[in-house]
């Protein structure tokens, strides 16, 4: 069935944001704002001490999109806040445009835009060329039948990702019972630097990757936001033998990335499997010595502490936020004894085994959705 297409520009709304003064945010006062990090997470630490126009205020419900590295659409759900700059609301005329469907149709739109974006160092959202782009126009009864479909849909995907948010929790929970809050240290454990609990801290390697290759590359898009490897999008590259000490990662390697937008600079996972895999050089190798486990320093780096002082360290270039290996090492971090860090390890594996199945689950899922959604456009639904 053929639909008609019209530009989003002609039945939305888009407010970009505004360019807030970043000397008057604070942590603990003011109105919040709302930043590129806080988009999917819902939530914002960030508040601005200023004058500034209600035009820019946004509400729970209202669709807002990252506009910078990965573009990102989602209902906001953390109370009235700033919309600061890089980010838009979007607001479908009522009349003409069912808002639900609108927002089950921006990821496609969000994506073919991504994908087309030519990029040196981050990838920029145009609010002109989202308006430019089409989109399917039923009538509003149809719109509102496919949006109830894709709602329910979207319902089951959010409970299994809650599941999975569980296990997170559950495993830093672990981790402040048995080593404290690392803000302060309540144990009394002696504190280093990351660097003195490493033998190595190495770049990546710069060569292309492609599709053929003997080894797989692991990027910084490999590294998931609450710690784990993913693998399922993996390019490919060759290596001379005398580079594999230092371009290929063993099990047991931390592996953290330097480089990427402010809101994922930082992302940090256990490498876990035998095979070797070479690394690219946005990320750093963190290899730890015989007296630490390599466990431990992965979740120390993936604790809400660790990732606010990272956020805190970075400097930006040209869009990008970066952490250079010398600035990684000189964090200071707590040195538990090595048994309790065995200890650590033990207590977090089945957690780790729930959150790679569930990982896997949350895939399969996500490729289902995404086979409604385009089903739902092309008006095969």
């Amino acid at each position: 069935m053929s639909i008609a297409k019209i530009k989003i520009g002609d039945v939305t709304d888009i407010l970009s944001g505004f360019a807030f003064k970043s000397d008057l945010f604070s942590e603990d006062a003011g109105f919040p704002v709302i930043r590129i990090r806080d988009v999917l997470r819902g939530r914002t630490e960030t508040y601005y001490t200023g004058d500034y126009d209600e035009r820019f205020i946004i509400n729970d419900g209202d669709i807002v999109i990252g506009m910078d590295g990965n573009f990102n659409a989602a209902r906001w759900k953390g109370g009235k806040a700033l919309l600061n700059q890089r980010v838009c609301k979007i607001t479908a005329r009522s009349d003409v445009l069912d808002e639900s469907y609108l927002f089950h149709f921006l990821p496609l739109v969000l994506k073919k835009i991504e994908d087309a974006t030519p990029f040196v160092t981050v990838k920029h959202l145009s609010a002109n060329g989202l308006r430019d782009e089409a989109i399917p126009l039923p009538a509003l009864a149809e719109q509102r039948r496919i949006a109830a479909i894709l709602d329910k849909a979207d319902t089951l995907r959010a409970k299994r990702y809650e599941a999975f948010a569980h296990l997170d929790r559950l495993a830093q929970s672990i981790f402040v019972e048995m080593f404290g809050d690392p803000a302060t240290n309540p144990k009394g454990w002696p504190v280093r630097k990351i660097g003195d609990l490493l033998t190595s801290a190495s770049y990546g390697t710069s060569e292309k990757s492609g599709t053929e290759g003997k080894f797989p590359v692991l990027r910084m898009n490999n590294i998931t936001r609450t710690g784990e490897m993913d693998f399922a999008d993996l390019k490919y590259t060759d290596l001379d033998e005398s580079e594999y000490d230092r371009y290929l990662v063993k099990q047991g390697d931390v592996l953290f990335n330097r480089t990427n937008s402010a809101e994922l600079v930082g992302k940090t996972a256990l490498y876990r499997r035998e095979d070797p895999m070479a690394y690219a050089g946005y990320l750093i190798r963190l290899r730890t010595n015989d007296e630490n486990d390599p466990e431990y320093l992965a979740g120390f780096l993936n604790t809400d502490y660790s990732k606010r002082i990272l956020r805190s360290m970075c400097k930006s270039i040209i869009g990008m936020a970066n952490i250079n290996a010398t600035e990684i090492q000189a964090m200071r971090i707590a040195q538990p004894p090595r048994a309790i860090q065995n200890e650590y390890r033990e207590r977090i594996s089945g957690i780790v085994s729930s959150k790679a199945l569930h990982q896997r689950v949350l895939r399969e899922g996500e490729n289902l959705f995404a086979s409604l959604q385009l089903r739902a456009f092309t008006g095969e639904l």
